[in-house]
């Protein structure tokens, strides 16, 4: 069992900032939902995790929940929801990794899963038809399908194989996929749709941009890098304090030294440089250097 959970940090220190994502994603499902059955067992309904980290409508709550509107977008609870969520973001992240940077997908993550939940809460508070309505999200959905869009706009004619319907264009898949969530806002799981189409939006912008040389995911990643500077601990500096040298610690030093270095050269004129120990050795060498700083300084002037 060690070994298993040591090939998995292996794996996730090693791998591309795509692994990384689809492990943090997996590693939260497993905690909520391992958290959910013990409650359970236990005779507790509530599962107070999942409550603290899925976005509410209520701007109220919000309001004592920001970090919400982050870890929403890791957040997936049922089965099927995180496995199509993560095969989406396997598939188009290896795609758009063909076009662009890993910080930019990092980036564009982020940037989507904010703006769904922000399509969301706009819906949920103006909408008259959702007003009336206390609604939670969860998913990576928006974030992903920022991705996929983003890949589909900037490569609209790359083909990929599906199954039963061979060599397709992703511009056809992006619209199909648009399509789908554009009729569905009504139906029971409407904020979903509406934060998938948020991220579509925000993957859209993207792309778009990127076409005129602009990336918007520039301020988002230094934003991201500034924080983990702040929390990337620092390493330890040992500083040592001595003590200036007097005059008469100066004056003798140099006189010990230039003692040493005269019985040094006496010792070479009578048995050659072979026979001086490492040490004196050393010691001839440092002097050869301070001769040459020296010679080089007088050239200099």
């Amino acid at each position: 069992m060690g070994n298993i959970f040591k090939d998995l940090a292996i794996k996730y220190h090693t791998g591309s900032l795509l692994i990384k994502l689809i492990f943090i994603n997996i590693a939260v499902f497993l905690i909520v939902r391992l958290t959910g059955v013990v409650l359970t067992l236990s005779g507790t309904d509530i599962n107070p995790l999942l409550s603290y980290l899925q976005l509410p409508s209520n701007l109220s709550i919000l309001a004592w929940r920001p970090w919400t509107l982050v870890s929403y977008m890791f957040l997936q609870y049922d089965l099927l929801h995180i496995l199509f969520n993560m095969l989406w973001l396997y598939w188009f992240g290896q795609l758009f990794l063909h076009f662009f940077s890993e910080k930019q997908m990092g980036g564009l993550y982020i940037l989507g899963g904010l703006s769904g939940a922000g399509l969301y809460l706009l819906a949920y508070n103006l909408i008259p038809w959702f007003s009336s309505t206390y609604g939670v999200l969860l998913g990576s959905s928006a974030a992903v399908l920022a991705i996929v869009i983003a890949t589909a706009v900037y490569a609209p004619d790359f083909k990929i194989s599906l199954l039963f319907f061979g060599a397709v264009s992703l511009k056809y898949i992006a619209l199909i996929t648009v399509l789908l969530d554009a009729i569905s806002i009504t139906s029971q799981n409407a904020g979903g749709h509406i934060a998938h189409l948020g991220g579509a939006m925000l993957g859209f912008i993207f792309a778009y941009r990127w076409k005129q040389g602009k990336d918007i995911t520039r301020f988002i990643n230094t934003l991201i890098d500034k924080i983990v500077v702040l929390f990337k601990p620092r390493p330890k500096i040992k500083i040592k304090y001595r003590r200036p040298e007097s005059d008469m610690e100066y004056r003798t030093r140099k006189q010990k030294e230039t003692e040493d270095i005269d019985a040094i050269l006496d010792k070479i004129k009578r048995s050659g440089y072979s026979a001086l120990t490492t040490e004196e050795k050393t010691i001839r060498c440092k002097q050869k250097i301070k001769r040459s700083e020296w010679a080089g300084y007088v050239l200099l002037i």
